[in-house]
């Protein structure tokens, strides 16, 4: 006679996965060639030799960047994706609903918006005019200061001249060397 045992396991209790709104959350990291997502559980980390950390999807992906390829060229690729903007046309939507804002005028240091905008509203020929006035008054300062360089040269050849210089003693021994 053969007893029947019967025994009673109680199962884990494991939290429940974290949820968000109904939805499960979960931490997915994405691939340094491809750009596609890297679930739990899946994928490869390479660790170069100076210690930077890259995560690959698959062995194909890894190679691929292994042999230096870029990414941009293969069409199955989310940078590739991007640079030839494929399916974009959420993006394009919330771009068009944006409103641009008014460009507010502000002063810059040394000069106050009123300053600012008397010259904006000004004609040409006025600034004109004034730019050729600057020019003028440079170009008469310049010319002073030649001016009175020159004079004082003058003033130095008379006193040279007026002076007379020490000749050198002559039927001494030695020549030009």
């Amino acid at each position: 006679a053969l007893g029947v045992c019967k025994l009673s396991f109680s199962p884990l209790q494991l939290s429940p996965p974290p949820q968000v709104g109904g939805t499960m959350v979960i931490k997915t990291e994405s691939c340094r060639f491809s750009g596609l997502r890297i679930y739990p559980g899946h994928g490869m980390t390479m660790i170069r030799v100076d210690s930077q950390v890259f995560k690959f999807l698959s062995s194909k992906t890894k190679r691929l960047f292994n042999l230096r390829l870029k990414p941009s060229k293969l069409a199955w690729t989310t940078l590739y994706r991007k640079q030839h903007k494929k399916g974009q046309t959420e993006e394009l939507s919330r771009k068009k609903r944006r409103t641009n804002r008014a460009a507010v005028s502000r002063s810059i240091v040394g000069a106050s918006l009123e300053v600012i905008q008397k010259k904006r509203a000004e004609k040409s020929e006025v600034r004109q005019a004034a730019r050729d006035a600057a020019l003028r008054e440079i170009k008469e300062r310049q010319r002073k200061v030649k001016d009175d360089k020159k004079v004082k040269k003058a003033a130095e050849t008379k006193t040279k001249v007026a002076a007379p210089k020490n000749a050198a003693p002559k039927g001494g021994k030695g020549g030009k060397r």
